[in-house]
């Protein structure tokens, strides 16, 4: 097979050819045709988080290694199978969206379908080959979720930035539906979110970013209030868009920042949930938290569980569709640095010859 792998980080990408994987047990190999450019894989590919006062994170401290095709946002083809998926209802062709937060397959969390939650994981992308290739390894027949009539270059956006709001929203939900909801970021999370939250009937989005022709992609999706974020008047400026201080906030960059005004605008009783991974740290004054019944939640992606129930959402039609950009496969380093340098509105989704 060939891949477009980070071969040192911070350098051009690199294709490969590879040995094309033989499934075992209950493996199943696909032919990837579409493949999503998430923010994630920056961090990835430049290999390090910033964790602010405690310095930098090493993705090789994680247990990646070099060299890795990245992309975790997949859709492929079935070409083959272990014996052990026999009996599965697998055919050759099935479209499939692959599910890439995988796990041991063995701890509670795998074999209750909350693989994302495994302490050993084995994301498809991040610490084995994904979907900057022409074919991928999936661990077993229940990470894969029917594409159905879905547009497949959407439906692939829906393993990471889709399950990943679906997942964070569910933790402020229920919300009545003119309730303001902050959703900070308006990339292709962003987009997502607002898709996600009008197809729960919810009437009042409210979004941050730092680019108004992001903020003006956020209304052409649905979100009721936009706010600039262009200065340290942000949390004035969020409190002002919502009409009083909010109930939740989603913020899907999580950089110093954005904590910072992201606490700022909470109500009593009010939930941040953080999603991002721009790095930094985040300073609170801790009395504030008990006396304002404060909760700060982390969200690490979804599980296969909240995959099909937001494909069948999409699959009903209710689900908004967000931009999506296609680049053929090979131009995956081009890619990334059109992501890098914040020209991407809604998606990146690289389609493979096979598409």
């Amino acid at each position: 097979m060939r891949a477009w792998a980070v071969v040192e980080t911070g350098k051009p990408l690199k294709e490969l050819e590879l040995p094309t994987p033989e499934p075992t047990g209950k493996q199943v190999l696909l032919e990837i045709t579409h493949a999503g450019v998430c923010h994630s894989d920056l961090h990835i590919w430049e290999g390090e988080y910033d964790l602010g006062s405690r310095g930098k994170m090493r993705l090789t401290d994680r247990g990646v290694t070099l060299p890795l095709a990245m992309g975790h946002e997949i859709v492929g083809r079935v070409l083959k199978w272990g014996p052990e998926a026999n009996g599965a209802g697998l055919k050759v062709g099935d479209h499939m969206i692959v599910f890439p937060w995988v796990g041991c397959g063995k701890c509670r969390a795998c074999t209750s379908d909350e693989d994302n939650m495994c302490l050993t994981p084995r994301s498809l992308g991040v610490y084995q080959n994904g979907g900057y290739a022409t074919h991928v390894l999936a661990p077993e027949p229940r990470h894969l979720v029917p594409v159905g009539s879905l547009d497949p270059s959407l439906a692939a956006t829906y393993a990471c930035s889709g399950i990943t709001v679906f997942s964070a929203i569910n933790k402020v939900m229920p919300l009545p539906a003119d309730e303001p909801v902050v959703v900070v970021g308006a990339g292709g999370l962003g987009l997502n979110a607002i898709a996600v939250l009008r197809a729960k009937g919810h009437k009042r989005i409210v979004v941050v970013d730092v680019a108004q022709g992001k903020l003006d992609a956020a209304r052409a999706e649905g979100a009721t209030e936009t706010v600039l974020a262009d200065g340290p008047d942000t949390s004035k400026k969020i409190i002002e868009a919502a009409g009083g201080p909010v109930a939740a906030i989603i913020d899907l960059v999580n950089g110093t920042d954005t904590s910072r005004f992201c606490f700022d605008s909470l109500r009593k009783g009010g939930k941040l949930v953080q999603v991002g991974l721009f790095g930094g740290e985040m300073s609170v004054p801790l009395p504030l938290v008990p006396i304002r019944a404060l909760t700060i939640q982390g969200s690490y992606v979804g599980n296969v569980k909240e995959l099909r129930e937001l494909v069948a959402i999409a699959q009903s039609g209710a689900l908004p569709a967000i931009p999506i950009t296609n680049m053929p496969l090979n131009q995956a380093d081009a890619a990334l640095n059109r992501l890098k340098d914040g020209k991407v509105v809604g998606r990146i989704v690289l389609t493979a010859a096979a598409a």
